[in-house]
């Protein structure tokens, strides 16, 4: 893997600063944008149909490459605007009936949470959360007692929280699951991009991911993995249109066989495209290159912020490219006014965003540093040394 390279292909480093908010939105690299922009020039002379019409071999490759990332066949795949979307539309393919029960962690995404509360306020479900061991991994014994004690309609479990470095053991929670044959959704939204990511080890019904995260691609795009079991089961959106089937009697239609049943007619090619080119730009480096990269990048960090006297906040036998510290006084301002000062991209959580665990860490939030595979190990001892200056 050539850094110095890819960073030549990133015009969103050339002002010099210390880009760490990849878990937030990442930097797009050049081609990314380029084929953007190219396709809606393309819109603006000949309009968007025509356009289409005329890049259909190239707008497919979204289905072959992102199949390609996460191991499985075109057929499985969907473009979605965001993770949210994609999590949404498997959420309602899912017919939930009064006092069905959802399993999770209490590391799930705040909005995978606020979601399940609105199920629960809206249908009467029950949301079963599997608490965590000692060492903050998942307590897998207790999530199979569950699931024999309460038949879940589903399990959905974050691969890794938005507010924590923490990789949850998604592969263990899917072989329970296809041993209870139970339906299976895994957000992977923080980590496909920077690391493998692969569904038939996890095993799971339906993943969701967006892309301007450790993917670099555009905002307003993302994708959604459907297994075969769950499309041959004729899950579907609830609010179907065009994309989703065909419309065969009056009061009747077709679903379509693949995953673009959970695609709308509309959505921008321009974004489709940009994160088709994504996608190929991380599979062309290799995930398995990318993951130990960031693993260095992400450990180092982590020591170096331990050393200088900074609470870091990620526990667990696995850790990921995304790094939570707070003070040694659990101080988050101080740190951020640094950090901006010095041209240094990051981002905040506070304890709305993760209720339950920051309340077990008994912390108020956490500043958040999510190095990528362009981040060099010089930045990280730049950064460093700017927040070990600022304690003293």
């Amino acid at each position: 893997m050539n850094t110095d390279k890819i960073r030549q292909e990133i015009r969103g480093l050339s002002d010099g600063k210390l880009f760490f908010n990849n878990a937030g939105s990442s930097l797009m690299p050049n081609i990314v944008l380029d084929s953007m922009i190219d396709y809606l020039k393309q819109e603006e002379q000949f309009g968007g149909y025509e356009v289409a019409n005329r890049n259909t071999d190239l707008l497919e490759e979204f289905y072959s490459e992102t199949a390609k990332l996460v191991n499985c066949k075109p057929s499985n795949i969907g473009f979605m605007t965001s993770a949210t979307e994609a999590f949404a539309k498997a959420l309602s393919s899912i017919i939930f009936k009064d006092g069905d029960v959802i399993i999770t962690t209490v590391d799930d995404y705040i909005s995978n949470q606020i979601t399940f509360i609105s199920l629960q306020k809206r249908l009467n479900i029950k949301i079963i959360r599997v608490q965590k061991l000692e060492d903050n991994e998942l307590d897998l014994e207790q999530l199979e007692n569950l699931i024999k004690q309460h038949q879940p309609k589903l399990v959905a479990v974050t691969h890794i929280p938005t507010n924590s470095g923490l990789i949850q053991d998604v592969e263990s929670v899917g072989k329970i699951c296809r041993q209870y044959n139970i339906l299976y959704l895994a957000d992977c939204c923080q980590s496909v991009g920077q690391m493998v990511v692969d569904v038939e080890k996890i095993g799971c019904d339906f993943l969701t991911a967006t892309g301007r995260k450790f993917m670099r691609g555009p905002r307003g795009s993302g994708f959604l993995y459907v297994s075969d079991r769950a499309l041959e089961q004729d899950y579907a959106p609830v609010l179907l249109d065009m994309r989703g089937a065909h419309w065969s009697e009056y009061d009747n239609y077709e679903l379509f066989k693949t995953a673009k049943r959970f695609e709308h007619w509309e959505v921008s090619y321009a974004a489709v495209l940009g994160m088709m080119e994504a996608v190929k730009y991380a599979n062309n480096i290799g995930l398995d290159h990318i993951e130990n990269y960031n693993r260095n990048l992400a450990e180092t960090l982590r020591t170096n912020l331990a050393e200088s006297g900074f609470k870091v906040l990620d526990i667990g036998k696995n850790l990921s490219s995304i790094v939570t510290f707070c003070g040694p006084d659990n101080d988050l301002e101080n740190i951020q006014t640094v950090l901006r000062e010095n041209n240094v991209f990051f981002s905040a959580s506070y304890k709305h965003s993760a209720l339950i665990d920051f309340t077990d860490k008994k912390v108020d939030g956490a500043v958040r540093l999510s190095p990528h595979y362009f981040n060099t190990l010089k930045e990280i001892e730049q950064v460093s040394e700017i927040l070990r200056n600022s304690l003293k």
